[in-house]
């Protein structure tokens, strides 16, 4: 179990989630990982600025036990891997999926938020991630 002083800062305002929602995101089978980076003046005073990660489990995971477990599993794995694999300035919010959230193997999370990572800080835009589907030529 990790102590408060090394699990990264967390997302605690509704406008911070709101603002993370409205940037990069990825999808993966046990969550969807959202990354936005602050503006300089959304920074105050650390230095580095520490990357800051929330976590959300709507009423679609489950009753209260379920959402509750997910959110922990969320937490756990990113206060295992933000500190290798955050950027100093970045918000991350992890939100949890129905079911297999909690249900895949934590080994399995961790190597999705690694790909994850990697897909939201590569240098494409996001209308360039997916390529149009080519239409199917009637038969």
């Amino acid at each position: 179990m990790t102590d408060a002083a090394s699990r990264p800062p967390r997302l605690l305002k509704r406008r911070e989630f709101l603002a993370a929602a409205r940037a990069r995101k990825w999808s993966t089978p046990g969550f969807v990982l959202q990354a936005r980076q602050r503006k300089p003046e959304e920074i105050e005073g650390a230095n580095p600025p520490a990357a800051r990660v929330g976590f959300t489990a709507s009423k679609k995971v489950g009753n209260a036990v379920a959402r509750n477990r997910a959110k922990r599993r969320l937490r756990a794995l990113a206060d295992e891997m933000t500190p290798s694999l955050g950027r100093h300035g970045w918000d991350y919010v992890l939100i949890a999926r129905a079911e297999t959230t909690a249900s895949l193997p934590f080994l399995r999370l961790k190597a999705d938020l690694v790909k994850a990572f990697e897909r939201v800080h590569s240098n494409r835009s996001s209308n360039q991630q997916r390529q149009p589907r080519k239409e199917k030529r009637p038969s």
